[in-house]
């Protein structure tokens, strides 16, 4: 199996000669450009995450899991960063609100289908899901406020809409640097494995533990290596990313589909595709903790981290600053997704009928997406 899964990553990597090729020969095939960069990244996002995982291995869980955070989402904010370069900022905010509801509905989902269809029941810490629930309705909020407040101010002559977005983007941020702390230091124990009953199981937990990590950074590459497949493949995500975004427009109008449509469900699955994959894979091993911490945790570092950072860079490379003004279909969908994992993840366990129902909810949405004409606003 390790094997299948590093030949067909080389496979993937194909596409990456293919679709620079493509631009140089055929710019015009706005299409086949689109699509074989997507089809680039997905290889690329998925070696930046192995060589993260190696170099939090190497370097321990405090570093370790900063070097998550801060790559966990690196293909997203390299995509935001050369969208909003291009001024797709409406481009950029579809693509946010696609990773949040993509993360919490279509990827839990599937791991609890995966991993419930070989165990009647799954279970998780809920005191962390909870806090991860928690922080989601933090990020409604910091999405909610803005369009709501945009909506009032119209007409209002010198309403400081932007300067409102601009601050909440800097409360998301520093709450998403408190929430740092506490996984990694204060908290830590909560996203670590459970302790056992007895002083001897707990004892012979963490000696299996023990050996299980020195196995893992064994089998790792060094840190050198890690270092030089995360420099290229985030240089590689960079070039595909140009490419995707350069002919994301024509592609849209060619095959019939919204700019909103194509961010919200496309360029945000090509994104975490490989998020996407570890949880699933997670779920089927039984370790739901891991999975669901992906999820939700994924959706967080989009809205308090990728999102806020956006906003920032915006004003140095976007032909205007990027606003926090998104459709209220978006945030009625980003809405429904929070709801439903915190309904999910209140007990603590899940069944296979759960993920059923996330998907469902998932289809539905995405489904509204493509067939609403879209309006900013």
């Amino acid at each position: 199996m390790p094997f299948l899964r590093n030949h067909g990553l080389l496979l993937l990597l194909g596409f990456v000669p293919v679709s620079i090729a493509l631009e140089l020969v055929a710019p015009e095939r706005h299409i086949a450009i689109f699509c074989t960069s997507v089809l680039a990244i997905l290889p690329l996002a998925a070696y930046m995450g192995r060589a993260t995982e190696a170099l939090a291995d190497h370097l321990g869980g405090g570093i370790g899991g900063l070097l998550n955070a801060t790559f966990g989402n690196a293909a997203e904010l390299i995509i935001g960063a050369l969208a909003l370069r291009a001024g797709l900022t409406d481009l950029v905010k579809a693509s946010l609100t696609g990773s949040i509801i993509g993360n919490v509905l279509l990827v839990f989902g599937a791991s609890a289908l995966v991993g419930g269809l070989r165990r009647p029941v799954q279970r998780f810490n809920r005191t962390a899901a909870g806090v991860g629930t928690t922080m989601l309705l933090l990020s409604t909020i910091g999405l909610v406020i803005p369009a709501v407040f945009h909506r009032l101010s119209r007409g209002v002559p010198n309403a400081p809409e932007l300067e409102l977005d601009t601050e909440i983007a800097l409360v998301l941020f520093l709450t998403y640097c408190a929430s740092l702390v506490f996984t990694l230091k204060t908290h830590r124990a909560l996203y670590g494995p459970p302790l056992a009953s007895h002083a001897a199981s707990s004892t012979a937990e963490e000696s299996a533990l023990s050996g299980a990590r020195q196995r893992r950074v064994d089998r790792s590459p060094g840190v050198g290596r890690a270092v030089l497949t995360l420099f290229a493949a985030t240089i590689g995500v960079a070039v595909m990313s140009e490419l995707l975004v350069g002919t994301a427009s024509d592609a849209a109008r060619s095959l019939g589909m919204s700019e909103l449509f194509v961010g919200v469900v496309v360029i945000a699955l090509v994104g975490n595709a490989a998020e996407h994959y570890s949880a699933v894979i997670m779920a089927s091993d039984d370790k739901m903790d891991a999975a669901i911490a992906i999820a939700i945790g994924s959706s967080t570092q989009i809205a308090l981290f990728v999102a806020p950072a956006l906003v920032f860079l915006s004003y140095l490379i976007a032909p205007t600053p990027m606003d926090l003004l998104f459709t209220t279909f978006e945030i009625v969908a980003i809405a429904l997704a929070v709801l439903s994992i915190a309904f999910i993840a209140h007990d603590g366990e899940t069944h296979w009928m759960e993920g059923v129902q996330l998907l469902a909810v998932y289809v539905i949405l995405a489904l509204g997406f493509y067939f609403l004409p879209v309006t900013r606003g």
